[in-house]
C-alpha cells in the first residue's frame, strides 16, 4: 500500500466569497453582490459631510414620514381588473385578483408589497418583482426583490430585439437570470430604459444630508447636558498641576458622567488673557429653524405638502384651504406613481386590451357624510342633475350588496312634463261657471 493510499481524500470546500466592510452603514458587502460594491465605492460624502443613502435617509424623520404617507396611500387602494366590452367595461372576475388585492406571493401581503415596490422607487428609482410561470404561461406568483439583489443590463446589438432588457436576480444560492417579460419593473422619474433617478440621491441629497448633520449636532449638544464650552478666568498664574486639580475637582462635580465630551472639561485662562464666545447656543446656531427648514425642502422634493408631514407652521390646518392641498396630493403626487405602475401591470400580466387593471382612488377623494351624500345624490339624477351613476354601483363603493332594479339609470323628468297645464277659458266662461254655482 502506497502512501498516498493512506491519506483521506480532501473534499473542496466551498468558495468563500470575500467581503468588504462598509464603514457608513457598519455592515458587510460580498464582493460577488455588483450592485452592493457599486453603491459603496459611489457613496461619496455631501458637502455636510453625511453619506445618503436609503438606509441613512430614512433615519431622517422627514423622510421617513414622506415616504411613509406616499406608500401607505398606494397600498390601500384596491386594484380591480376591468374587461372592455365595446365602449364599456364591466368589472372581471380574473385569476390575478387575488395577487394584486390579497397575496402577490407566500410571503407578502398586496398591501406589503405595494408599500415595498413604493419604498424602492422613492430610494432606490426602481422598484423590481419576478413572476414565475407555468407552462401555460400564466404567472403564478409576484415576488418582490430589493432593487441592491439585481443587476439589469441591456442585450447586445444583435440579439433578436435590440434594447431588451435582461435580469440577474441575487438570491442564497446563486445568481438566476430573467427575461423582461417576467419581470414587473415599476420605473420612478427619469427612467432611461434601463433605470431611473430616486428622489433621495437627485432631489433631496443635499437636504438629507444636512438633516442627518442637524440631527447628529442636536443630539450631541443635548448629550452633553445643552451647555456651551466654558472658560475659567484666573487674576493670577496658576501651575499646571493646579490647573489640572481644578479640572479634576470640576469633572467631579459637573461633568463625571460617561459620554459627557470633552465640552465639561473647562479651559483655564490665567494671567489676564481673556475669551468672549467660544461655543454657539441652540438658539443661536439656529438649530430649530434649521431643521423645520429641512423638513420643508425634503417634503417639496417628494411632493408632500408640509402639513401632511406634521409641519403646520405658518399655515392654517383649517378650512378648504388643506382640502385642496389633499387633493393635490392625490392629483399630482400619486397619480404619476400610480400611472406608471397601472401601465407595467397591464403590459406584463395581460397582454391585451382586453383587460385591464387601474388603482381605485375614490376613497382617497371623498369628503365627509354630508359631501358624500349630496354627491351621490346628483349622481344617481337627484334635482337639477342627469343621473350619472346607477344605484348598485353606489352600493359597490360603499360594500353594499346589489338590489334588484338597481342597475337602471335614473332619467329625472321636468315639472313641467309631470304637471299637465290646466286648458285655458275665457272670461264669459267663468262667469257662468261662477253664477252657476251661485
Amino acid at each position: 500500500m502506497g502512501l498516498f493510499d493512506k491519506q483521506k481524500r480532501i473534499e473542496p470546500r466551498d468558495r468563500i466569497e470575500p467581503t468588504i466592510g462598509n464603514l457608513a452603514e457598519g455592515d458587510t458587502v460580498v464582493s460577488s453582490d455588483r450592485e452592493g460594491m457599486r453603491e459603496l465605492f459611489s457613496s461619496f460624502p455631501t458637502a455636510a459631510g453625511a453619506v445618503v443613502n436609503d438606509r441613512t435617509a430614512l433615519r431622517v424623520s422627514a423622510v421617513y414620514a414622506c415616504v411613509r404617507l406616499i406608500a401607505g396611500a398606494i397600498a390601500g387602494l384596491p386594484l380591480p381588473i376591468y374587461e372592455r366590452k365595446g365602449e364599456s367595461r364591466e368589472r372581471a372576475q380574473h385569476d390575478y385578483w387575488w395577487l394584486l388585492n390579497e397575496r402577490p406571493c407566500s410571503t407578502f401581503s398586496a398591501a406589503a408589497w405595494l408599500e415595498f415596490a413604493t419604498m424602492q422607487v422613492l430610494l432606490r428609482g426602481d422598484a423590481i418583482a419576478y413572476m414565475p410561470r407555468n407552462r401555460a404561461g400564466q404567472i403564478t406568483a409576484i415576488i418582490p426583490w430589493p432593487r441592491s439583489k439585481v443587476q439589469i443590463d441591456r442585450l447586445k446589438d444583435g440579439a433578436r430585439d435590440p434594447g431588451r432588457l435582461r435580469y440577474s436576480f441575487q438570491a442564497d444560492e446563486g445568481y438566476f437570470g430573467a427575461d423582461q417579460d417576467d419581470v414587473l419593473h415599476f420605473p420612478g422619474l427619469g427612467f432611461d430604459g434601463c433605470q431611473s433617478m430616486s428622489v433621495i440621491q437627485w432631489g433631496a441629497r443635499a437636504g438629507i444630508g444636512i438633516a442627518i448633520k442637524g440631527d447628529e449636532y442636536a443630539g450631541q449638544f443635548f448629550g452633553e447636558g445643552a451647555k456651551p464650552e466654558v472658560a475659567l478666568k484666573m487674576p493670577g498664574k496658576m501651575s499646571p498641576g493646579a490647573q489640572e486639580d481644578f479640572r479634576q475637582a470640576w469633572l467631579a462635580k459637573y461633568g463625571a458622567a460617561e459620554g459627557m465630551g470633552a465640552r465639561k472639561i473647562p479651559l483655564i485662562l490665567t494671567e489676564g488673557i481673556d475669551v468672549k464666545e467660544l461655543t454657539m447656543s441652540a438658539e443661536d446656531a439656529q438649530i430649530i429653524q434649521t431643521r423645520q427648514w429641512q423638513v420643508i425642502d425634503i417634503a417639496r422634493a417628494f411632493g408632500v405638502p408640509p402639513f401632511m408631514v406634521g409641519e403646520t407652521e405658518k399655515q392654517s390646518s383649517f378650512g378648504s384651504g388643506i382640502e385642496h392641498m389633499g387633493l393635490g396630493f392625490v392629483r399630482y403626487t400619486l397619480r404619476p406613481h400610480l400611472r406608471r405602475f397601472q401601465q407595467e401591470l397591464n403590459a406584463k400580466l395581460f397582454r391585451t386590451d382586453r383587460y385591464f387593471t387601474e388603482f381605485n382612488v375614490d376613497g382617497l377623494q371623498e369628503g365627509d357624510s354630508k359631501a358624500q351624500a349630496e354627491y351621490f345624490g346628483k349622481a344617481l339624477g337627484g334635482p337639477g342633475a342627469q343621473g350619472w351613476m346607477v344605484v348598485n354601483e353606489v352600493r359597490r363603493l360603499k360594500n353594499l350588496p346589489p338590489v334588484e332594479g338597481g342597475d337602471e339609470l335614473i332619467v329625472p323628468t321636468s315639472t313641467a312634463e309631470q304637471t299637465e297645464p290646466a286648458p285655458e277659458t275665457s272670461n264669459e266662461e267663468n262667469t257662468e261657471a261662477a253664477a252657476a254655482r251661485a
